[in-house]
Formats: C-alpha cells, structure tokens, sequence
C-alpha cells in the first residue's frame, strides 16, 4: 500500500492537472443561457463522466494506449485541435449564434448530454494532462488495493470539481448578459492559447521521440 506522502503528492497532482478553480469560468461560458437545473444536469454527468475515464486510465491506461498504438504526445496533440475548436467558437459566438436562431426551442436533454461528454467532461476535466498524470501515477500504485487507493483519489478530485461547478452557477447571476459575453469571448482566447500549448508540447515531444 502507497504512504501518506504518495496519497497526498498524486492527489496534489490530480488535483492541479484538473484544475477545478480554471474550469468554473469555462463551465459558466459553456453553459450560458441553461438554467440552474440543467447546469446541475451537465454538471453531474460531466463528472461522473470524467471520473470513469480517468478511472479506466489509472486501472488500464497504458494498456488502452499501447493496443491502438497511441503515445501520450499525439494524444495532447489532438485534445489541442478539439479545444482550439471549441474557443474559436466562444470567440465568435458561433455557440450563441445557433442558440438564437432556436430560441423557441429548450434545451434538449441531447444538447446536455453532448456538452457534459464534449467539451466538459473530454478534453477539459479528463484532458490530456489529467490523463497523463493518471497512467504515470499508476505506475507508482502497483497492485489491485494501490490502485483502489488511486481511483478513490480521483473520486474526491471530481467531488471537488462538481463542487465548484455547482457554486459557479451562483456567479452567473451576478455576472448579467454584458459580464457573460465579455467573459465568453476573453475565456475564448485564454483556451485557444491553451490548445495551441497542448499541441506545441506534443509537437515537442513527438519530435523528441
């Protein structure tokens, strides 16, 4: 069984390479114009979502990579494209756009389920980073009881991200329709400059390989 100091430095580590505190803002602009009903709705099944994948990797994760043949470094590379996507899309407000042009149609459970997985859940909480640090950290919990210790980490990891999700739908209010779209549009390129560092570290580390 893993000491106290390796329980502590891989929930650290979880924690930092989620980043629950980066994400709330990115919830609220994602989630912008749901209620509070359905923000709990995405909010659940985003962690719930991100915590089985994260649980698979630390159970099997080097296994799933090596069967299809995946490296960590194209892995980055492609969470990169997919979150360039999505904040070309804040940027612009594409996302508000195809709102507005059914504005007499609710959110359908669909459109909440699709949000939850992608963007929220993959690549965002489960991204590339949490990911890697997850098939790392198992390398050092060897065994079935070690890696039950591991997956209960990330258990509280994604308890404290719902957490903070649920207490950014709060902020919203405060925020009003001009707060949210200036927000929308600065989260929006702060994420395009993430994406364009994911894919430039596994650039990097595809040419050093």
């Amino acid at each position: 069984m893993p000491g106290p100091e390796s329980i502590f430095n891989a929930f650290v580590t979880i924690l930092v390479t989620i980043d629950p505190p980066g994400l709330a803002p990115l919830f609220l602009a994602l989630t912008r114009g749901m209620n509070r009903e359905e923000r709990l709705q995405v909010s659940v099944r985003a962690s719930l979502i991100a915590f089985a994948v994260l649980a698979l990797f630390a159970l099997a994760g080097a296994a799933i990579l090596s069967v299809f043949g995946i490296t960590l470094p194209a892995f980055r590379v492609a969470g990169g494209f997919l979150l360039f996507f999505i904040a070309f899309e804040m940027v612009f407000e594409r996302r508000q756009d195809r709102k507005e042009k059914s504005a007499d149609v609710a959110i359908t459970r669909d459109h909440i389920h699709n949000l939850a997985a992608f963007p929220l859940a993959i690549p965002l909480i489960a991204g590339p980073g949490a990911i890697s640090a997850t098939v790392l950290l198992s390398g050092s919990f060897p065994g079935f009881a070690a890696q039950t210790v591991l997956v209960g980490i990330l258990a509280v990891g994604l308890a404290l991200t719902y957490l903070v999700f649920v207490l950014a739908e709060r902020i919203d209010r405060f925020l009003g329709q001009t707060g949210r779209s200036i927000l929308t549009r600065l989260l929006g390129v702060i994420l395009a400059a993430l994406a364009v560092q994911f894919v430039a570290d596994g650039i990097k580390a595809l040419a050093a390989s």
